[in-house]
């Protein structure tokens, strides 16, 4: 098993498993805001993966091959829904985090 630097190597170079947010340049604020959001989705349905994992394999109701499938777009949308409803708070941190780096020249 990789060691947790290794696989945050993977996430960041976008290898792992979900779809990385998009850098790019931001515009304005609101800009900033939407890149903040799908960061903190992309970090929340990580975590709502490991949550999941191994839960209902054994479960005679479970979804088998169908659940296993559409799993991972599910913890998707379920982080995509915690991000616009406040999550964790990252997205305020980010936004003001993005704007400050970007005033300061710095390259996306």
């Amino acid at each position: 098993m990789p060691s947790a630097d290794a696989q945050l190597a993977q996430v960041l170079a976008g290898r792992g498993s979900g779809r990385a947010p998009e850098m790019r340049q931001v515009a304005n604020e609101a800009e900033a805001r939407q890149v903040a959001e799908e960061f903190e989705a992309f970090f929340l349905s990580q975590i709502l993966e490991q949550m999941f994992t191994g839960v209902g394999e054994n479960n005679p109701f479970g979804g088998g091959s169908g659940e296993q499938a559409f799993r991972g777009l599910l913890n998707e949308e379920y982080a995509k829904v915690m991000a616009r409803a406040g999550g964790l708070g990252l997205s305020d941190n980010l936004t003001t985090e993005i704007l400050r780096y970007q005033e300061a020249g710095g390259d996306a």
